[in-house]
């Protein structure tokens, strides 16, 4: 789930920590229950110090979608499906927004984009 972790992105580690758990919510692959690694377990394995991931859980706390237990881990809250809908509407729209961003530094019009998009589209419904 943290594989994506980027240290030379602009954007800070803790919101990309917080960015995986809510797509990991909004996809199923973490549900009600599900316990996220400890936060010294996670802040070894990304190399970061243990007050970015706390950050990032702290802020995902914030948002209710995970509770922090002291002493016993933090954990995924119930999530409505509603919740994991917009979750996942987020998602989506952070995929569009880094495909244009792409296209455009690649020189690819919106008319092309929205030609192959249409005919991928169309090959994955047959």
């Amino acid at each position: 789930m943290f594989d994506r972790i980027d240290s030379r992105s602009p954007i800070p580690i803790y919101a990309q920590i917080a960015a995986r758990v809510r797509v990991a919510v909004g996809a199923g692959e973490l549900k009600a229950g599900d316990g996220l690694p400890s936060v010294r377990a996670l802040a070894s394995r990304l190399r970061v110090n243990p007050a970015t991931v706390v950050q990032a859980y702290r802020e995902l706390e914030a948002e209710g979608l995970v509770q922090m237990r002291q002493g016993a881990g933090t954990y995924v809250t119930d999530v409505t499906p509603e919740r994991r809908a917009r979750e996942r509407a987020a998602d989506a729209r952070r995929l569009v927004r880094d495909l244009l961003a792409e296209a455009a530094r690649r020189g690819i019009t919106a008319a092309d984009l929205k030609h192959a998009l249409n005919d991928e589209l169309e090959e994955t419904t047959r």
